[in-house]
């Protein structure tokens, strides 16, 4: 195409491999340059253009033969050449500095992906969360690990931990699995679901089960409902009173249905009990619930909180009437918890050997789903598992941790979904006083930064809130990929084609910082649409880990470029872009490397981002753009050269001394 368009005005190209540079200049029309860009252009052939004067339908270009390692055309204005030509700044642009070597290019390579890390270590401090994730102090904990295979966590054998309430259960909980998955705080009922955690003990790996407490035994209703303290009015004024009460009465038999689940498909009980308040009576009713219907499995009582190893065996003396060995333990400072894992290992099964085989992809994308109190992200995990896996009740704040749970896809691939408490805003969670709200929402976030792609759940009849707009903020923020799910769709009156266009309108006017986020309408309750939600994060995890070539990259940049130039400054500069790279994925990151990157202004950085994404794609994700001034790059490339030099000159001086 460049070779039929430069003989059909005139031009003759003397060697595939060294063309004779054209002189004067070419009348091109916006379509030949459009066909000259949009082909493979060999190598040979890349050129430099220089506009001379815009025109409706032509523009003249000055073609500079480029054959050294040409990876890219520069598109400049001519007036802007001639002006930084009479002040001496057109030297980057000239055969000295217009390509790059080689070993120049590695360096550009290396520092744009320098520039990625560095700019997403900022980025996780200043969304820093008030508590650390337990990921970080949970990947220090499995380094001791001696076992080389991860083993699924369907085939790990489980242990659940059961008990009444405010027991030290997810004190426990966290001791075994090596960090601050669950909540833990002084006050009944702040577990409710199910939650899972791997942990190991010498050369045995198991998943633990943290559970709910179990009380409804022999206390009246009226007794339990007071203990559990659930509130019927925070975040539930449009439900009515009736439906409130009712609630509120299921939720202790829904969080004993999860424990019983737990015990049910555990190969190990832990009973834990309260050593310090003694033996009580819903102790003794646990222990002949267990006894009577799960005597096949081993059952170890555990004594907790029994920080003194001399009172310990006092304190758990009292507890061989409920007809097993007490064993005193402290989950907080640790004590007695070595002896516990060993009997625990010992009643576990060894694993058959598993092998994971080459071609086999070992990574789980997680997906977490997010959004305001009682907009049906606990129905739609449930719709999606096909279980209940979690607890569904209008009672605003049900959902407390963040669960994890495996789920295979109709196309075999697994995946991690997440479900997370219902974030409020952050004045109201502070007027409301509750530190277990305030720990919930702390894990919601967490559960964002550990996730790949993040449901946003908003309500169908529900407005967009400023809360939606800012949890979507926090969202492209942590550079995740990100899916609109629309819940309760069924709930809209006399729907047809017109409404979804309408309310897509809507949407993405109002969570702008999301109009690159694909939008799934369901209702989770019937199950209606809810598997195109896995599908929708499907497509966006593949976008968000696809990389572009450089070539590739290069050309929607010079094409963007040539379309619309960087804005002049008062001085008369311009902006040049002179190389550009993908530095990272998860999220796409590419590198600018420009002659100055104040010479970009917010709007022309918008531009080029919406010219990637017109061109190039990655719907579903954020990408980011970081732009790098090409002198101050070669200011710390020549001082680390010199860094280099001085010790190398040094080493030789000790050895001629």
């Amino acid at each position: 195409m460049v070779s039929s368009t430069l003989q059909h005005h005139g031009y003759s190209i003397h060697s595939s491999r060294f063309p004779a540079t054209p002189s004067g200049s070419i009348p091109l029309s916006r379509n030949h340059l459009h066909q000259i860009l949009s082909t493979k252009t060999p190598p040979n052939l890349l050129c430099l253009f220089t506009h001379h004067f815009p025109s409706s339908h032509f523009s003249s270009y000055k073609l500079v033969d480029r054959c050294r390692r040409p990876l890219r055309c520069n598109f400049c204005h001519q007036d802007s050449l001639d002006f930084e030509k009479e002040n001496g700044d057109f030297d980057e642009v000239g055969e000295e500095n217009g390509e790059f070597s080689e070993l120049e290019l590695l360096e550009l390579d290396e520092e744009a992906r320098r520039a990625a890390r560095k700019y997403s270590i900022s980025l996780s401090k200043e969304l820093g969360l008030e508590d650390e994730t337990y990921e970080g102090r949970g990947e220090k904990w499995q380094g001791q690990k001696t076992l080389s295979i991860q083993i699924p966590d369907n085939l790990l054998p489980r242990v659940a931990i059961v008990g009444r309430p405010n027991v030290g259960k997810s004190a426990l909980f966290n001791r075994l699995v090596g960090g601050n998955m669950a909540i833990v705080v002084d006050e009944p009922g702040v577990t409710r679901d199910r939650l899972y955690g791997r942990s190991f003990w010498g050369d045995r790996e198991f998943s633990v089960i943290d559970t709910g407490g179990v009380m409804t035994f022999s206390r009246s209703h009226d007794d339990v409902m007071e203990e559990l303290a659930i509130t019927t009015t925070i975040g539930m004024e449009g439900i009515s009173l009736a439906l409130r009460e009712a609630a509120v009465a299921r939720m202790p038999s829904m969080i004993e249905k999860q424990a019983a689940a737990a015990v049910e498909e555990a190969s190990v009980i832990i009973f834990l009990v309260d050593g310090q308040a003694g033996l009580t009576v819903a102790d003794e009713e646990i222990a002949d619930w267990l006894r009577k219907n799960y005597s096949s499995k081993p059952i170890i009582l555990a004594v907790n909180k029994c920080e003194s190893p001399r009172k310990g065996l006092m304190q758990a003396s009292e507890f061989w009437s409920l007809g097993f060995t007490p064993l005193p333990i402290s989950a907080i400072s640790g004590t007695g918890t070595g002896d516990l894992l060993e009997l625990v290992c010992s009643e576990l099964q060894t694993i058959e050997a598993f092998e994971i085989s080459e071609g086999e992809n070992t990574y789980v994308p997680s997906i977490a789903i997010v959004g305001r109190p009682n907009v049906g992200k606990s129905s739609i995990l449930n719709a999606l598992v096909g279980e209940d896996r979690t607890i569904v009740s209008p009672i605003s704040g049900t959902t407390r941790d963040s669960i994890d749970t495996e789920f295979t896809g109709p196309d075999g691939q697994k995946y991690r979904l997440i479900d997370t408490a219902g974030i409020r805003r952050r004045a109201a969670v502070a007027s409301g006083g509750s530190t277990t709200e305030a720990l919930s929402v702390n894990r919601a976030f967490r559960a964002i930064r550990r996730s790949d792609v993040v449901a946003l759940v908003i309500e169908a009849m529900s407005c967009i809130t400023e809360q939606d707009y800012r949890i979507a903020e926090r969202i492209e923020r942590e550079g995740k990929g990100c899916i609109i799910v629309v819940n309760k769709w069924d709930t809209i009156p006399k729907k047809n084609q017109e409404t979804t266009t309408y309310y897509e309108q809507d949407v993405r006017e109002k969570l702008r910082v999301l109009n690159w986020a694909p939008i799934v309408y369901s209702t989770a309750t019937t199950g209606h649409s809810v598997e195109r939600i896995i599908d929708a994060a499907s497509m966006v995890e593949r976008e968000r880990s696809r990389r572009l070539s450089t070539s590739i990259l290069n050309q929607v940049v010079q094409e963007a470029v040539a379309f619309k130039p960087p804005p002049r400054t008062r001085g008369g500069k311009r902006g040049r872009v002179y190389y550009s790279t993908q530095a990272a994925i998860r999220p796409p990151t590419f590198v600018f490397f420009v002659n100055d990157a104040r010479l970009f202004p917010d709007t022309y950085r918008r531009y080029m981002e919406k010219q990637l994404r017109s061109d190039a794609g990655f719907p579903g994700t954020p990408i980011r753009l970081l732009w790098r001034s090409r002198r101050k790059a070669e200011k710390e490339w020549k001082a680390a050269d010199t860094v280099k030099r001085s010790g190398r000159n040094a080493e030789r001086l000790s050895v001629a001394t």
